[in-house]
């Protein structure tokens, strides 16, 4: 028996994992009020129904929020009794909350009267510390992306069965912009250019005539090598350093050519060394 509660700051993300959860076979109830989780523990223990199985719900600070308090201590209830549980709490900086309720014009939940938003969300983070304190998984999701967040909640809830890094695969064009959520940035312009190849300038880094071309000459050869040896050399100190996920974007020109070719040699070499990995080509979608 499996009971995932899930909570943390409003625009955080809890509506995506609550969703990710739910893809990955859980039956979810978001908003849970707190005495209604506390017949739902009792429901788990004595009354084991195999719908509920696998559970998650959603907990926030509305309704009665000094019972939050108790949160734990049901926690250990539910454990001693055999049952699963764990605590996900999401977070995120407070800028980045106040920046997210301005660009969706939502209201907080906690908005009320002459409260002001960032009061309501100093408030909220006050109310859900007892909460935060007690997580078994907190992830800050202020540069995070919808995509690093479900996958981040799809590997903890599935047991990874190595705890490598996850990394996440960028390339992009340098003149549409740089990514800014990102960890390393890697420059690829220098290199020889397909683009000004006529057969090649429809084509994209995924091609094997770009990559044939471009593996022609020795400075692509050698680029590809001392970018790959870096992280070879550093990836073990970046995972001792309690890191799970990693951003790295290399850019060209204009994101077709170069700069995806070279997210798929790293693509390669770190899928072979057994990380979990993602890539997103930002100008081919």
């Amino acid at each position: 028996m499996q009971l995932i509660i899930l909570s943390g700051l409003s625009g955080a993300g809890k509506s995506i994992a609550l969703h990710t959860l739910e893809d990955v076979g859980f039956y979810c109830i978001d908003n849970l009020p707190f005495f209604l989780l506390q017949d739902l523990l009792s429901r788990l223990t004595h009354q084991p129904d195999t719908a509920l199985r696998k559970t998650a719900v959603g907990i926030d600070a509305r309704g009665t929020p000094e019972a939050l308090h108790r949160l734990p201590e049901l926690i250990q209830t539910a454990q001693a009794h055999g049952i699963d549980c764990r605590l996900l709490f999401l977070d995120a900086q407070l800028d980045t909350l106040i920046r997210r309720y301005s660009e969706t014009r939502r209201r907080h939940p906690l908005t009320q009267g002459d409260r002001s938003l960032r009061e309501a969300i100093l408030l909220e983070q006050e109310l859900l510390e007892p909460v935060r304190a007690h997580a078994d998984l907190r992830i800050d999701t202020s540069q995070t992306n919808v995509h690093e967040l479900r996958d981040r909640v799809r590997g903890w809830i599935l047991g990874d069965a190595s705890p490598r890094l996850s990394i996440l695969l960028k390339s992009f064009g340098f003149k549409h912009g740089v990514p800014p959520d990102v960890d390393f940035v890697f420059d690829v312009r220098c290199l020889p250019n397909p683009h000004w190849q006529p057969e090649l300038r429809p084509r994209t880094g995924l091609d094997p005539e770009v990559a044939q071309f471009l593996e022609s000459n020795p400075e692509v050869i050698r680029m590809r090598d001392e970018i790959l040896g870096f992280f070879e050399r550093w990836m073990p100190q970046l995972e001792g350093d309690g890191r799970s996920y990693l951003t790295i974007a290399i850019g060209c020109t204009g994101g077709q050519h170069r700069s995806v070719y070279m997210i798929e040699r790293l693509r390669e070499r770190f899928t072979a060394l057994g990380h979990r990995v993602i890539v997103r080509h930002r100008e081919l979608a």
